[in-house]
């Protein structure tokens, strides 16, 4: 019997790489929805090519969609904190979600954690770090927490830059990956290392690990994925080529082993490009956002909300030539030196992501003044 799919960004990056994968096993997947937030043209090319396929634009029938399109897995691939109510929605349908947007659990890991254990509806992360750490934690720690985790980050475009260097980024730099192809907010995000941060922040929720036990690597190459290193100090890693159909392949199988096609690694490589491996410690002063996501880890659930909220509305900021690539980590930091209460519910967690984002705006507003 077909899995029905749900594909929430259908348009954007992570819901292209899984429609291949659809496209690849149609024998096995019934796609029943499709959502965009503004591609309306390429939302009407989907539906073409999938007949009887419900499509959404925009965010007003999205929860209401979710709730009854009858699917046995969500593909997640909604980017920000718009895809938090996405989130929720799925999860109380009881079935998987198949979780590449963060952002819902850096802001409301509560709140996910206990709609996912009420619904009996499982979590499968598909960031490609937080995907290796899970196959990793299922092959080698089934009956222990791993001792540590280690993230890898590229690294970004500026690796190399110095803090003079940093001043005079401008937005078509900061778009240019060195190895992934990705939406606007998050190649930005891979450049500043924020969202190495949410990650670090996303692995501590997810694993329930505490700071101190994940760590993170630069790795340009972007083979290794993640690594565990186990109670008796051994370390695991996941190997791939950079694609992101291997992890949605996986979340899309689970708990049900199949081949990929997508993503393997050649070791059969000329002498003259040999395959390299290379790890370096993350400079956390020229890259503060990477500090300052353990910070907000640290600080509380409130934090990782205001980490998340005043780094959006900032990389807003950066995309409209309002502020320039160095001061992205100081609109963040301002924010998170503010006293934040605690947000047990929805709305306050709503109240204060929209509190973060004007206080984050105000303070540009001021410091370009």
């Amino acid at each position: 019997m077909k899995k029905k799919v749900a594909v929430l960004g259908a348009t954007g990056s992570i819901g292209s790489s899984a429609l291949d994968v659809i496209r690849v096993f149609k024998d096995d997947f019934e796609p029943v929805l499709f959502t965009a937030n503004k591609n309306r043209a390429a939302l009407d090319v989907l539906a073409l090519e999938f007949p009887g396929v419900k499509t959404v634009l925009g965010s007003g029938d999205l929860e209401e969609a979710i709730k009854n399109c009858g699917a046995d897995i969500f593909v997640h691939g909604i980017a920000g904190s718009a895809g938090l109510g996405a989130s929720l929605a799925a999860l109380e349908t009881g079935a998987k979600l198949a979780l590449a947007n963060k952002e819902s659990v850096v802001m409301a890991w509560h709140l996910i954690q206990s709609a996912s254990k009420k619904h009996n509806a499982m979590i499968i992360p598909v960031d490609s770090e937080h995907s290796a750490v899970f196959n990793l934690i299922n092959a080698h720690c089934k009956n222990e927490a791993p001792a540590e985790i280690i993230l890898t980050a590229s690294g970004g475009p500026f690796r190399r830059f110095s803090a003079a260097e940093l001043e005079r980024v401008t937005l078509k730099d900061a778009l240019a990956h060195p190895t992934w192809n990705m939406g606007v907010k998050i190649t930005i995000d891979s450049a500043t290392l924020a969202n190495k941060g949410l990650e670090v922040i996303e692995a501590a929720r997810l694993f329930s690990m505490p700071a101190e036990k994940i760590s993170v690597t630069v790795h340009p190459q972007s083979i290794v994925h993640s690594l565990i290193r186990v109670s008796s100090g051994g370390i695991y890693a996941e190997l791939s080529m950079p694609d992101m159909r291997l992890p949605l392949h996986n979340a899309l199988f689970f708990p049900e082993k199949r081949l990929c096609p997508f993503a393997r690694l050649d070791f059969d490589a000329p002498q003259d490009a040999p395959l390299t491996l290379g790890f370096e410690k993350p400079d956390m002063e020229r890259f503060p956002m990477l500090k300052l996501a353990y910070y907000a880890l640290r600080a509380g659930m409130s934090y990782s909300i205001v980490y998340n909220a005043a780094n959006e509305a900032a990389v807003a900021l950066f995309c409209e030539a309002k502020i320039p690539f160095t001061r992205i980590h100081e609109v963040v930091e301002d924010a998170l030196m503010l006293d934040w209460q605690e947000a047990p519910t929805l709305e306050a967690v709503l109240d204060v992501d929209k509190k973060a984002r004007e206080h984050a705006f105000l303070f540009a507003k001021t410091r370009a003044n």
